[in-house]
């Protein structure tokens, strides 16, 4: 969903790609942050954030890109300078060393179904909708397939949870990988004709905050400050979820939201919390290691997980300062 933002004297309104970037370019003495959609409830808590690091004195603007992919490209280009995304394939295949430094989300999806089926076993052979061809449904099916010995049979594609969750009402559908936000409407709405498979746990990281790594040696006091707001909003909210709603601007990117969306805001992150969605210390070693497991098994990293070095997808140095 698009909505009309205010443009703030810290950011950059919603713009086409090119608009962005020349305007990211413009204001270099800025950090210049790449958000992989627009703002929504779910950028809420990076939003507080971003209000918590300002005040210690970091000076930034984001432009919101329309995927993931695009903001990745903008990273790697030097256009933007710190991005959202997971782009363990950029960072394996890229000369550009790309470094995590904080995971923002987990990859916490639910397999959602009808009343046909009751366990992921059920699903062997049978047809599901997923988001995207190679997206992170997708990678999450395979994990699936892998980890059940199941193989899962044809595979059809529509954007966004939201209109899954329409597909699966209207019987367009009877299986499907939805988020969490909308796993629990669907639940909540008809819960009686559908059934959420039980799901192994997963670490894994399904948004974190990405960089250059010479980038971020080459500005270590602002990236402490952003890890380090980060680190305190996501422990002040592990402990009272409404945290985000009494600490949202009005005047911010999030407080210019429809009112239905800023009343919900108390119960999303009450729900995302109670789920698992946020590490409270910001994933560090353990999500890596999830990564390298979860990524290599989707199809994501050549080479299974133990071959793979966690230092050439994390830097962890700023995590590290904000622990102690």
């Amino acid at each position: 969903m698009k909505h009309l933002l205010k443009k703030l004297a810290t950011s950059v309104a919603v713009l086409p790609l090119a608009f962005g970037l020349m305007a990211g370019a413009a204001q270099a003495d800025k950090i210049r942050i790449a958000l992989a959609e627009t703002p929504s409830d779910e950028l809420a808590a990076f939003f507080v954030a971003l209000d918590r690091a300002k005040a210690a004195g970091l000076d930034y603007e984001w432009t919101a890109f329309s995927d993931e992919e695009l903001a990745v490209q903008a990273i790697l280009s030097g256009q933007m300078d710190i991005g959202f995304g997971t782009p363990y394939s950029a960072m394996q295949r890229s000369k550009a060393p790309l470094r995590i430094v904080f995971q923002l989300s987990k990859l916490k999806f639910f397999p959602v179904t009808s009343k046909k089926y009751e366990k992921l076993e059920d699903l062997n052979g049978q047809p599901i909708l997923l988001h995207s061809r190679g997206g992170g449904t997708d990678s999450i099916a395979n994990v699936i397939e892998d980890k059940v010995g199941i193989k899962l049979g044809e595979r059809s594609y529509m954007s966004g949870s939201a209109n899954r969750v329409v597909a699966l009402i209207a019987g367009q559908a009877d299986a499907t990988i939805l988020d969490l936000s909308n796993k629990n409407k669907i639940m909540a709405n008809a819960g009686e004709k559908f059934n959420v498979l039980p799901m192994f746990e997963v670490d894994a990281s399904d948004e974190a905050l990405f960089a250059n790594l010479d980038w971020i040696k080459s500005n270590e006091k602002d990236v402490d400050i952003f890890v380090g707001a980060l680190a305190s909003v996501w422990q002040d909210m592990a402990k009272d979820p409404s945290i985000i709603r009494r600490e949202t601007s009005p005047d911010g990117p999030i407080g210019q939201l429809p009112k239905e969306i800023l009343d919900g805001l108390d119960g999303f992150y009450a729900n995302a919390v109670a789920g698992g969605l946020y590490d409270p210390n910001g994933g560090g070693r353990k999500a890596a290691l999830a990564d390298m497991e979860w990524y290599s098994q989707a199809g994501q990293l050549d080479g299974d997980a133990a071959s793979l070095n966690i230092e050439d997808f994390w830097y962890l140095a700023p995590l590290d300062k904000a622990a102690k």
